[in-house]
């Protein structure tokens, strides 16, 4: 299979798929950045993480409610959950679901409805669909997920979220035109979420004289904790005080080569940035893209075909709607693509770099994200 540079795939996409817009190479650049968050998305579903999973959820800053930025991925602990069967016929909409709910097992007086739908007439689906929150109960929201279809019958599961996640993934593209040194935009978005990662968690990094980064986090009782910073990760991973977990927030940022104006080893100003503000960055190398892309794209295995058809059918002149997303997607292009993950998920974990923290492996990344989601959320945010 032929690796190509994230640049090469730029030209190949903007020749081939793109030459109709007024900047091929621009759309593109913003195609590309759409696979790396289709691929964290399916990365974080074939760990298990679905039903945990918000998209574009508007998170506060910690300690400071008035500001709140939206995320492109953040995982919630789950306070209830349960399953429904219906066979109704298509749109699956937040209203079908609500009304098909039995409400002495799962209550949802006190919940707002959205207008989403889960599936449409059509066939797109929406990841991680928004049904209806709340701000009174425990401030949480509902989310659906299509289990699977069989038989003209459809199995969702419900997840009550509380609204305050354990963790977050950011995907960030930062690049350059051709023929430009550096990309005038490319520190701008590194400082933004460099910015984001540093507000929205109780742990504060803060670095010392000796340039040794501190750890600083508000306990209960007006007591400040501060210690060397790896020394307090690991005790917040290891602890069940709330007064440590009730507002820490793991960040993880995912960063591509776009542009190849830098790689996992040859740090720019940008990903210093970036790696010393996410408790986690991590490098998907162009190996991986390019892997992926090859095998929805441009090979001609038919197993990819129907993602391939709704990736170029949401960017063809014609398109009625955008069926290539990490909000919304052909149904059949995600089942083939939770197929793929899931029989290659060692293969696609390697196409990963850790960045910061040094030494670290995605491995050690996936135990801590499981470390948190595992603990008793409940007692910890006295619900």
């Amino acid at each position: 299979m032929t690796c190509y540079s994230v640049d090469q795939l730029q030209n190949i996409l903007a020749n081939n798929v793109f030459n109709y817009t007024k900047d091929p190479k621009k759309a593109a650049g913003r195609a590309l950045g759409t696979m790396v968050e289709i691929i964290t998305f399916y990365l974080l579903k074939s760990w298990g993480l679905g039903q945990s999973l918000s998209i574009e959820r508007s998170l506060a800053e910690y300690g400071n409610p008035d500001i709140t930025h939206n995320v492109e991925y953040s995982l919630h602990p789950i306070l209830q959950q349960c399953e429904v069967f219906f066979s109704e016929k298509l749109p699956i909409t937040s209203t079908k679901i609500l009304s098909s709910i039995d409400k002495n097992v799962f209550s949802i007086t006190r919940f707002e409805k959205s207008n989403n739908s889960l599936l449409t007439s059509d066939l797109i689906l929406r990841n991680s669909c928004l049904i209806a929150s709340s701000k009174e109960l425990y401030s949480s929201h509902l989310v659906a997920n299509l289990d699977f279809i069989s038989n003209d019958e459809y199995k969702i599961i419900i997840s009550q979220q509380y609204e305050k996640p354990y963790a977050i993934f950011e995907c960030k593209r930062v690049g350059i035109e051709e023929g430009i040194k550096k990309g005038p935009q490319s520190i701008e978005k590194a400082k933004q979420g460099a910015y984001v990662a540093r507000m929205l968690s109780s742990l504060q990094k803060v670095r010392m004289p000796s340039g040794e980064l501190y750890g600083l986090i508000y306990k209960f009782n007006n007591e400040i904790c501060i210690k060397p910073y790896a020394e307090l990760m690991t005790e917040i991973m290891e602890s069940e005080n709330p007064s440590l977990l009730c507002d820490f927030i793991l960040t993880v940022g995912v960063v591509s080569n776009h542009g190849n104006w830098f790689t996992s080893d040859n740090h720019n100003k940008e990903l210093k940035v970036l790696a010393q503000s996410y408790d986690w960055l991590i490098f998907l190398t162009d190996k991986g893209l390019s892997e992926f892309i090859n095998h929805i794209l441009l090979d001609s295995e038919s197993n990819f075909e129907p993602v391939k058809k709704a990736f170029l059918e949401s960017y063809n002149t014609k398109r009625k709607r955008t069926r290539f997303t990490k909000v919304q997607i052909d149904y059949k292009a995600d089942q083939t693509l939770q197929s793929y993950f899931n029989d290659n998920l060692i293969g696609v974990e390697n196409w990963f770099n850790v960045i910061s923290p040094k030494d670290k492996s995605m491995q050690e990344l996936k135990s801590q994200i499981f470390r948190l989601k595992d603990k008793n959320w409940k007692e910890i945010h006295s619900l």
